[in-house]
C-alpha cells in the first residue's frame, strides 16, 4: 500500500530522533524552561529577524489555534475566517468550544482577499445593531491553505493593511509553513510573515516533528499567555521534547531544506498526471495536489493507495488529494505514476 493521505503519516526526521536520544537522559525543568527550548527560541528569532518575539511551544495545531485565538479574543468577539479554513471545518468547533464564533468570509481557492475583508468591516460597522452582533475581533488566515494555495507578498500586505486599520490583529496558521516558504510559487519569507502579521505558528507536526508548533508573537504575547495554554491542554511538562525538537529544526537550516522535498516530489507527481490527461481541482503550489477522479477509478485506485477524500465533484466524480511530505520518497512517486 502506498501512503499519501496526508504529510504527517511518518514520524519523525531522523535528526530530530537522533537529537532526542542523545539527549534523553538529560535531567532538565519542565514546561518548557530549558536550555533547548530557549535555544530554539533564539534560533527562531533570528530566522525571522525579529530578535523582540516571544515564542512559545504547544504540542499541535487544533491547540494552537484555540488557544491563540481565545487568548487574544474579548468575550465578545469572534474570528473572521475563510468559509474554507480549518478552524471552520476541520476542528470540530474548536474555537467555538472556547466561547468565540468563527465568521466565515467567501474563499477563491482557499484565500481571503482584503477587499472582502474591509468590505465585512465596513459593513459590521456600518450596521447601526452592530452592538448586538459578534465583533469581529481577528483575521485567521493559513499559509499554505487548505487548497495548497499561497498568499502573494502583495496579498498579505494588503490584509496586514486592513488589519492594522481596523486594529485587529491578523493570526497566520502556519502547519504546512516549511513547504509554502519551500514553494518556488511563494514570494513570502518567514522575515515578511514575521513583519506583517501579529502572531503565527511554525508547524512541525507536518515537517519533520514527532509533534509540536512553533507560536511566535512578533511584538510581544499577551499576559499570562502560558498560562492560558495550560487551560487549553496545550503545555507539556516535558518541554524539552519541543524545544529538542525545533532547536534541530532550526540548526543548518533543516527545516528549510526537509521541506523541499515535498515540493520536489509534489511537482514530479503533478507533471506525470498532466501528461496522463489528469483533471485537477485547482492549481496548488505546494505538496498537496487536488485531483478529479471519476468515482470507478477511485475505488480500484483505493485498494493500492491511501489518499484523502476531497469533496464530491458531481454525481460520478470526486476531488481526492494526493499530499508529500518531508520524507516522501522519489521511488514512491514512480510507483504510484505506473498505477495512475
Amino acid at each position: 500500500m502506498l501512503y499519501f493521505e496526508n504529510d504527517y503519516c511518518e514520524g519523525a526526521h531522523p535528526a530530530v530522533l537522533q537529537r532526542l536520544i542523545e539527549t534523553n537522559m538529560e535531567k532538565l525543568p519542565g514546561y518548557g524552561t530549558d536550555g533547548y527550548c530557549e535555544s530554539a527560541k533564539d534560533k527562531i528569532r533570528a530566522a525571522c529577524a525579529c530578535p523582540q518575539a516571544d515564542v512559545y511551544f504547544l504540542v499541535g495545531g487544533t491547540q494552537t489555534n484555540a488557544a491563540v485565538i481565545s487568548a487574544l479574543l474579548k468575550r465578545y468577539e469572534g474570528v473572521v475566517a475563510a468559509s474554507t479554513g480549518h478552524i471552520n471545518g476541520h476542528e470540530a468547533g474548536a474555537v467555538e468550544y472556547t466561547g468565540h464564533k468563527v465568521l466565515a468570509l467567501p474563499q477563491k481557492d482557499g484565500k481571503i482577499s482584503a477587499d472582502g475583508l474591509r468590505g465585512y468591516l465596513q459593513t459590521f460597522f456600518g450596521d447601526e445593531n452592530h452592538e448586538h452582533m459578534v465583533f469581529p475581533g481577528m483575521a485567521y488566515i493559513s499559509h499554505p491553505t487548505e487548497y495548497g494555495t499561497l498568499y502573494s507578498l502583495d496579498e498579505l500586505e494588503k490584509l496586514s493593511l486592513v488589519c492594522r486599520e481596523y486594529s485587529i490583529p491578523l493570526f497566520l496558521d502556519g502547519a504546512r509553513l516549511g513547504y509554502g516558504l519551500a514553494s518556488g510559487g511563494s514570494d513570502v519569507t518567514l522575515e515578511d510573515i514575521a513583519r506583517l502579521t501579529d502572531v503565527f505558528y511554525i508547524g512541525g507536526t507536518k515537517v519533520g516533528a514527532l509533534c509540536g508548533e512553533a507560536v511566535v508573537f512578533p511584538a510581544g504575547a499577551p499576559h499570562h499567555f502560558l498560562t492560558m495554554i495550560k487551560q487549553q491542554g496545550a503545555l507539556l511538562a516535558k518541554g524539552r521534547l519541543l524545544g529538542i525538537q525545533f532547536d534541530t529544526l532550526f540548526t543548518d537550516d533543516l527545516y528549510r531544506k526537509i521541506s523541499e522535498n515535498a515540493i520536489r516530489t509534489a511537482d514530479t507527481l503533478k507533471s506525470a498526471l498532466r501528461r496522463k490527461g489528469y483533471e485537477f481541482y485547482l492549481d496548488s503550489p505546494t505538496n498537496q495536489i487536488f485531483v478529479v477522479l471519476e468515482n470507478e477509478q477511485m475505488e480500484r485506485l483505493s485498494r493500492l493507495v491511501t489518499f484523502s477524500f476531497w469533496e464530491k465533484y458531481d454525481d460520478t466524480h470526486t476531488v481526492v488529494r494526493f499530499a508529500t511530505s518531508w520524507a516522501t520518497k522519489m521511488e514512491e512517486i514512480e510507483e504510484l505514476i505506473q498505477l495512475l
